[in-house]
C-alpha cells in the first residue's frame, strides 16, 4: 500500500481499477484547513492526464510495472518492432501504444518496454541519447549572453532548440525526459 503523502514523480498505483502514474505532485499546507496533495496523474493504459487532489492519508494499492530491456529494430510504417535480446522474440507495437516515446530513439537502440499484467502499454527511452543534427540554420557569432537558441532537426525527425553554435552534422546529447539539448557529444 502507498499513501498520497508518499507520492513522488514516477510512482505507479491502482485507483478505481485504473493504473496511474504520478507525473507531477505538490504537497500543499494551507494556513487554514488540512494539508492535501495536488497531483497530475497519468493513466498508463490510455495515456490521459488529469489533475487530482488527495488527502495525505488516502491509501492505494501499489502497481508493479515490469520494465524489460528490448532493442528497437525498425518500423514498417504502421508497427514498431522490438526484440528481446535474450530470447530473440519480436514484439510489434502500434503508434497508439507508443505515443511520442520514440521521438529520440534510433533503430537498434535499447529501450525499456513497460508491462503491466502481461500487457505492454508503453516504451521508456534511455534518459540521454546522442543524435546527429540533420537540419538547422547556419550558426553565427554575436551577442550570445542571452542564451539564444535556434530550431534544429535531429536524425530521428524531431525538432528541438539548440544553441546558436550548433551546425549540421554535429552530434549532440539530448535529455529524453525533457526533450532538451544538454551538450555536444
Amino acid at each position: 500500500m502507498i499513501t498520497a503523502g508518499d507520492f513522488r514523480n514516477g510512482v505507479t498505483f491502482e485507483e478505481d481499477g485504473n493504473v496511474c502514474q504520478i507525473v507531477e505532485f505538490q504537497h500543499v499546507k494551507p494556513g487554514k484547513g488540512a494539508a492535501f496533495v495536488r497531483a497530475k496523474v497519468r493513466n498508463v493504459i490510455t495515456g490521459g492526464v488529469v489533475e487530482k487532489t488527495y488527502r495525505p492519508t488516502d491509501k492505494f494499492e501499489k502497481a508493479h510495472i515490469e520494465r524489460k530491456d528490448m532493442q528497437y529494430l525498425y518500423s514498417d510504417g504502421e508497427l514498431f518492432y522490438f526484440m528481446d535480446v535474450e530470447s530473440y522474440d519480436q514484439i510489434p507495437l502500434s503508434a497508439e501504444q507508443l505515443g511520442d516515446a520514440l521521438r529520440f530513439v534510433k533503430e537498434n537502440e535499447m529501450v525499456k518496454l513497460l508491462i503491466y499484467k502481461g500487457n505492454v502499454f508503453g516504451v521508456e527511452p534511455p534518459n540521454f541519447v546522442e543524435l546527429t543534427v540533420t537540419e538547422t540554420e547556419p550558426g553565427f557569432k554575436g551577442d550570445t549572453s542571452t542564451g539564444a537558441t535556434k530550431p534544429a532537426t535531429l536524425e530521428t525527425g524531431t525538432t528541438i532548440n539548440v544553441p546558436l553554435f550548433i551546425d549540421i552534422g554535429d552530434v549532440i546529447r539530448v535529455d529524453t525526459r525533457t526533450g532538451s539539448y544538454m551538450e555536444r557529444a
